[in-house]
């Protein structure tokens, strides 16, 4: 029998919807993103979905879609055993944080940003890079995740962009040279199908 990982990354926030860096800053959901959270848990329903461990980050935005899309799901009392780490947490922006992104790219030009966004192993200053949070994801799964899904359970994780990203590359399904390529929406559960442990197909549900 099959049994399922569920990447989702939380709905829109306050400074996605204000185009700002964000990181580790704890900001709320938008209403938009309220409703792609709750959107997420009913497309979870539809799909005949229901978890065993739901894992999520520390910020609000991350695990307020968890909590929102279990909820919309009719799985609800998994919320109180909910699992919150750090390590799930989004990149570190550093001194970018809080920054209009259009102001950042007129600041240090669009060709900078773009590495600072994009490349796998160049930080911003003061922040993170892609390879920094493969570097504490990867850990953090393969103790905590991985031996749940060995048991053939099923798992959610609520997260954020770049942790689940980061995630793609731990899981082998996108490598540093390819994931520039991989987008994940916001409040889109990305489904892959797993037989004993290995993964046989993955699809957004829509």
């Amino acid at each position: 029998m099959p049994h399922y990982l569920v990447l989702l990354r939380h709905g829109q926030s306050r400074w996605n919807l204000e185009n700002k860096f964000t990181g580790f800053h704890d900001i709320d959901l938008s209403e938009a993103g309220v409703k792609e959270a709750e959107n997420a848990g009913k497309l979870l329903k539809k799909a005949g979905i229901r978890f065993d461990r739901v894992f999520t980050s520390t910020l609000l935005r991350a695990n307020r879609t968890a909590r929102l899309a279990l909820e919309s799901a009719g799985q609800g009392d998994l919320i109180a055993s909910m699992i919150a780490h750090d390590d799930l947490r989004e990149r570190d922006y550093g001194d970018l944080t809080g920054l209009d992104k259009d102001q950042t790219r007129a600041k240090y030009g669009a060709e900078q940003v773009h590495i600072w966004r994009r490349s796998y192993d160049v930080p911003p200053p003061g922040g993170e890079c892609l390879k920094d949070v493969v570097e504490r994801v990867g850990p953090y799964y393969t103790k905590n995740i991985k031996p749940l899904l060995d048991q053939d359970k099923n798992i959610l994780i609520a997260a954020h962009g770049n942790s689940l990203r980061a995630l793609l590359i731990v899981l082998g399904v996108e490598t540093p040279e390819s994931i520039n390529a991989a987008e994940i929406p916001t409040g889109v559960p990305l489904v892959f199908e797993m037989e004993g442990g290995r993964i046989i197909k993955r699809n957004f549900l829509q």
